[in-house]
């Protein structure tokens, strides 16, 4: 500090007003050695500036480094800047699958809340905000658009509800303790397509986001007619239980159709609603992982006596079972639609456009979590402890979405690289 005022007292700007000042107020005239002239002031500036430079560099250095301040400081903020903006870059692009690790490693660490919630069907209740959610971020142009490509996308919902169920066959063949871990993986191959991860891929991917969302919507929508069948016809005769597959759709309808629907009036109702929603896509969509992530929370709260019990192989098991299911169906989606475009032959076929094909391989081969939760909460535990069936299917849906996105970032350099060259 004393550094700094001598070097102001010392070397004040050259202003008419402020030298007439600095000569009334702190030297006599009858004591300037020159006679008013510019040359004379710079004369006498630069004899004071010999004379003192010693002092102000060396009370300048003390100040620094006395206060701990100075440049440090600066450094310092850079410094914390550099691993705060990409540590809060990886978590917004990560929300998810961190939203559903840290609800299963909640549940672990402290399973009285996961109760107390389970108590008052927060589960119930986050499923239903879900689909709030979705119908107010549906955008009708976008389904609309799908329109042309609507070969593409029979196909994709005839393959995500008619053909890639009928793997839960091949998985039931396997014998695994807890036998739940087997069973939950069945059920998850019968589930629809994944909510927004699979739009929000295929965007990124450059693919048809219309055609990606139409069969989001579509297939969810039938998969509440179709689901209850499934599970009844292909896991449940395999493990010896009969679901009620009326009681079954007729609580999906009201967890996930009825919300969905209201979400939707919301959106084409009032203006603010859709103006919001879109303004604010990447809010909603966090909101919804934090529903999301209540699910598992719940479930591994109410079952963390029995998963303390299974093994860590076990589970490494169930997860490797996990990323072989989305393996699977990326490997009869990719073979399936290369037949097809052989067939199709012609440069006007839907099926020669690499936009509905990127966009049919990431929707159709991924299963969605929230409608598995709501089937396994409306089983009631027939098919097994609801805990147990939920964990490899948690580690099944994060290990799809970030195959996936390793799979897209691929694809994204590509075209990088070719329109560069």
């Amino acid at each position: 500090m004393a550094g700094t005022l001598q070097i102001l007292f010392l070397n004040p700007p050259v202003t008419g007003n402020s030298l007439s000042r600095c000569r009334s107020s702190h030297l006599p005239t009858t004591h300037l050695p020159f006679s008013g002239n510019c040359n004379s002031i710079f004369s006498y500036r630069l004899h004071l500036g010999s004379k003192f430079s010693s002092p102000v560099r060396a009370s300048s250095q003390h100040s620094t480094k006395g206060n701990g301040c100075g440049d440090n400081l600066p450094r310092a903020t850079a410094k914390n800047s550099d691993w705060v903006k990409p540590l809060s870059g990886f978590v917004s692009n990560n929300f998810l699958p961190l939203a559903l690790i840290g609800g299963v490693a909640l549940g672990l660490a402290n399973p009285t809340l996961g109760c107390l919630a389970d108590r008052y069907y927060l589960s119930k209740i986050s499923t239903f905000g879900i689909f709030i959610i979705s119908g107010i971020t549906l955008r009708s142009d976008e389904v609309g658009a799908a329109a042309e490509a609507w070969p593409v996308g029979l196909f994709g919902l005839v393959s995500i509800l008619f053909f890639t169920p009928f793997l839960s066959k091949i998985i039931l063949l396997l014998k695994l303790q807890p036998q739940e871990f087997v069973t939950g993986l069945a059920i998850f191959s019968c589930m629809p397509t994944t909510l927004s991860s699979g739009v929000a891929l295929t965007r990124l991917a450059g693919g048809n986001s219309a055609l990606a969302l139409a069969m989001t919507l579509i297939s969810n929508l039938l998969g509440i007619l179709i689901v209850p069948f499934s599970i009844s016809k292909l896991v449940a005769s395999g493990v010896g239980v009969s679901v009620p597959a009326e009681q079954l759709f007729r609580s999906l309808v009201l967890t996930l159709l009825v919300p969905l629907i209201i979400g939707k009036a919301l959106r084409e109702c009032f203006k603010g609603v859709a103006e919001f929603s879109d303004r604010n896509r990447k809010l909603l969509s966090m909101m919804s992982a934090l529903l999301l992530s209540l699910a598992p929370f719940i479930q591994v709260s109410r079952s963390r006596s029995l998963l303390l019990l299974v093994k860590p192989a076990v589970f490494l098991l169930a997860v490797v079972l996990g990323v072989l299911l989305h393996l699977s169906l990326f490997a009869f989606n990719a073979l399936a639609i290369s037949l097809l475009s052989t067939i199709s032959v012609g440069s006007e076929s839907s099926f020669s456009k690499k936009q509905n094909i990127s966009a049919v391989l990431l929707v159709a081969s991924q299963k969605t979590l929230p409608v598995m939760v709501a089937v396994v909460e409306q089983l009631g535990g027939a098919l097994g402890e609801s805990g147990l069936l939920v964990l490899p299917c948690i580690a099944a849906h994060l290990n799809q979405i970030i195959f996936d996105s390793f799979l897209v970032n691929a694809w994204f350099q590509k075209v990088h690289e070719l329109k560069s060259a």
